[in-house]
């Protein structure tokens, strides 16, 4: 595929992510960050958030599985996933923490289990969507082309 093509659709690609909430201003920041000194920026700080997270959802998991389930820690675990996805720009993963906390606020169960259902499903649908980004970034280098500028999506 020619190198044209394919930084368009790295851009078609990257505004759909902004278009359907998965992504918001704070990834353009991210992106902004990124240089010829450290180019793999994005992608280090990305992967790093897909392992935390990981190990987030399964002490959820663990925590809520529990007789006598401890809202206090269940909600560190949701606000530190909440500020995770929050800078990175993972906009949906952010917004279904934020619900996920106000039933943990209201110390319910079932409206928490139904959220950790959700906020896992927010997650996988962004880890694959910047996924793909990921490998089309990579496409681009590889052929001899650079990565657009994100700026028009800030």
């Amino acid at each position: 595929m020619e190198v044209e093509q394919l930084q368009r659709s790295f851009l078609e690609y990257i505004a759909a992510l902004f278009r359907e909430g998965f992504l918001d201003g704070q990834f353009s920041q991210l992106q902004l960050l990124q240089d010829e000194s450290n180019p793999d920026f994005v992608v280090e700080v990305v992967s790093l958030f897909f392992e935390d997270s990981e190990r987030l959802l399964n002490d959820l998991t663990k925590a809520l599985d529990q007789q006598n389930v401890d809202f206090k820690r269940i909600d560190a675990h949701v606000h530190q996933l909440k500020g995770s996805s929050s800078s990175i720009g993972a906009h949906r993963v952010k917004n279904a923490c934020i619900t996920f906390r106000n039933f943990c606020d209201e110390r319910n169960v079932e409206a928490c289990l139904r959220c950790l259902q959700e906020v896992k499903q927010e997650y996988l649908l962004a880890k694959t969507k910047l996924e793909a980004l990921f490998r089309l970034e990579q496409q681009i280098v590889a052929a001899g082309g650079a990565i657009p500028i994100l700026d028009e999506f800030s």
